[in-house]
């Protein structure tokens, strides 16, 4: 069987311990990123495929040119993915959804840009290489209110960040995820109108599905103090299109941190957050460490072992399974 892993930028995959775990197949690992379907499809055409993230979406378009893919091996949430046509088309889709695994990489980076941000440290640092001593002051985050919007694997580690800082932490998220919060000691807000206007920082912790795409909308970030900071870490597509730029350039909030942006990978320097001196962004790194790669890909990983032994586990569309039984 032949594996085909797409997007690994910095050739990672081949260094974890849990690449062992493929070392029966034929592996082609792809380094660059791509868009064009013809590419793809000449890659893949004879491959089962892994996916890192939402790095490459697939389609129905490239699946109709991939008849002997049979598998598709991934983390997390797929809407990268056309599951529909996969199970019409006969293909397989492995996610794991590491429900209850908390991501400490993802919220590690998350307070580093909170840290960022409230002492505004890229600033400084661009300050006093350019030659100048000091350029502004920060925030103590010690007594301020800390909003945290989703209370998962990763918002509810950042919550106990927050609470070791010292300051006021506050929820919104769905209602199970209220009433876990509410149980672990923490203070709902009384309203989504009253969190966006209350946080010194708000950070998005939503997986992105249909039903939370847009969910935090220009009137939301209106809301906001001008001296507040808004963190996104989670998926860009959380926040309506096209609003974080108007938002920040009317001053609520005063200041955004951001991890995610609604077209990735950004390979240019033109992207409207890029230029703004009120943002602080990195290039989707939050679950980007070693340790949180051999956790990610030894699911990854064992999914293909799995399928290859005619088992296959985590499968996100179960319908394909009755079909493939009734052709054979």
């Amino acid at each position: 069987m032949k594996v085909a892993i797409l997007d690994d930028y910095f050739d990672t995959l081949r260094t974890l311990r849990c690449f062992a775990k493929l070392a029966d197949f034929g592996v082609t690992v792809f380094n660059d990123h791509t868009d064009d379907e013809e590419v793809l499809a000449e890659r893949l055409k004879d491959s089962e495929l892994v996916l890192i993230r939402e790095r490459t979406k697939v389609r129905a378009s490239l699946l109709s040119r991939l008849p002997r893919l049979r598998l598709i091996s991934q983390r997390s949430v797929y809407p990268h993915i056309d599951v529909e046509a996969c199970t019409r088309l006969g293909v397989i889709v492995s996610s794991s959804q590491h429900e209850g695994t908390p991501s400490y990489a993802a919220a590690e980076l998350t307070w580093a840009l909170i840290l960022a941000a409230a002492r505004r440290l890229p600033q400084q640092v661009a300050a006093l290489k350019a030659g100048r001593w000091q350029s502004g002051m920060g925030l103590t985050l010690r007594g301020r209110t800390l909003g945290i919007y989703g209370y998962g694997r990763i918002g509810s580690v950042v919550a106990g960040y927050g609470k070791a800082f010292g300051m006021n932490v506050r929820l919104w998220a769905g209602e199970a995820s209220r009433s876990r919060a509410q149980a672990d000691g923490y203070v709902i807000s009384p309203s989504k109108e009253a969190f966006f206007e209350e946080g010194d920082v708000i950070s998005l912790h939503l997986r992105l599905v249909n039903a939370t795409r847009g969910i935090v909308t220009g009137e939301d970030l209106a809301r906001m103090k001008t001296t507040a900071i808004l963190v996104n870490t989670s998926r860009a597509g959380l926040i309506e299109a096209g609003v974080l730029v108007r938002a920040l350039e009317a001053g609520r909030p005063g200041m955004a941190a951001v991890d995610v942006y609604e077209r990735e990978p950004v390979l240019n320097a033109d992207h409207p957050l890029l230029g703004m001196e009120n943002v602080i962004c990195t290039p989707h790194i939050g679950y980007v460490t070693r340790d949180e790669y051999e956790v990610q890909f030894s699911d990854i990983f064992d999914q293909i072992v799995a399928y290859a032994r005619g088992s296959p586990i985590n499968v996100v569309n179960p319908g394909v399974l009755r079909r493939l039984d009734e052709a054979t």
